[in-house]
């Protein structure tokens, strides 16, 4: 009975993997044909099939982007980001739809030492530094193994060596992925949909207006109360916007 449930298990995923494949390889032909709404109905029914991946979200943001839809350009963009943040195609067009909002908010300046640490943390996403650590490790016991069955002195050394480097450096990508990975958790992105948006001092409809933001402006959130979300800008900036006028990046 197990096995027969196992097998069903296998039949399901297997005809779910080649569904999404077929729709997959219609969406890149329906793109190619400019029929790009049409395209995004099928990266849609990927998504709803619970699979996800910085390709399909760089695709879809390569439809959107040619809808003229300035908020989904950025936001899938942005997601494929967030799980390819390395990928240049994916920044280049990033840039590009970027280009297309009307906020322009300079970013809050930071220390050189702040920049390094930003810059070798996110160098990798916290997966990557993971398999990183576990590419290291191994090299580490093979490393170890051939110091004991290697016969010469020197090749004795040079393993000795490979293996102590190497474990230096998968507990440093150990670390990496944890502090990659509290960064991702402490962050907590989101696009503006709304074409336009009035942030306020509090959370509610009476409050004093400080700054208006527009259709693809990025924000991180901070807190929440009922239908409000308090965000922040990259200039430093705080205020109260309704939930609604934004979605988050970080829903998968």
């Amino acid at each position: 009975m197990k096995k027969f449930v196992l097998y069903l298990c296998f039949l399901s995923f297997s005809f779910g993997f080649s569904q999404s494949k077929a729709l997959f390889e219609q969406a890149t032909e329906l793109y190619n044909k400019g029929e790009y709404s049409k395209a995004i109905e099928n990266y849609d029914q990927i998504l709803k099939n619970g699979e996800h991946s910085a390709q399909l979200y760089f695709n879809m943001g390569n439809c959107y982007y040619k809808l003229n839809a300035i908020g989904p350009s950025i936001y899938y963009y942005e997601k494929a980001l967030l799980l390819d943040p390395n990928d240049d195609e994916i920044l280049n067009n990033l840039g590009y739809a970027q280009n297309m909002r009307l906020d322009a908010i300079e970013n809050m300046p930071k220390t050189e030492i702040a920049q390094f640490y930003e810059s070798v943390v996110s160098l990798f996403s916290f997966d990557q530094w993971a398999y990183l650590a576990i590419a290291f490790i191994i090299l580490f016991v093979l490393g170890y193994l051939a110091y004991f069955f290697l016969r010469f002195a020197n090749q004795k050394r040079l393993a000795f060596i490979v293996g102590i480097f190497a474990l230096a450096l998968g507990v440093l990508s150990v670390l990496m992925a944890y502090l990659q990975r509290q960064e991702f958790k402490k962050d907590n992105p989101a696009i503006v949909f709304s074409k336009e948006v009035r942030v306020s001092s509090e959370p509610n409809n009476n409050s004093e207006i400080v700054f208006t933001l527009h259709e693809g402006t990025k924000v991180n959130v901070l807190d929440q109360l009922d239908d409000w979300k308090k965000i922040r800008i990259s200039d430093g900036q705080t205020g109260w916007l309704l939930g609604n006028d934004i979605k988050l990046l970080k829903d998968f």
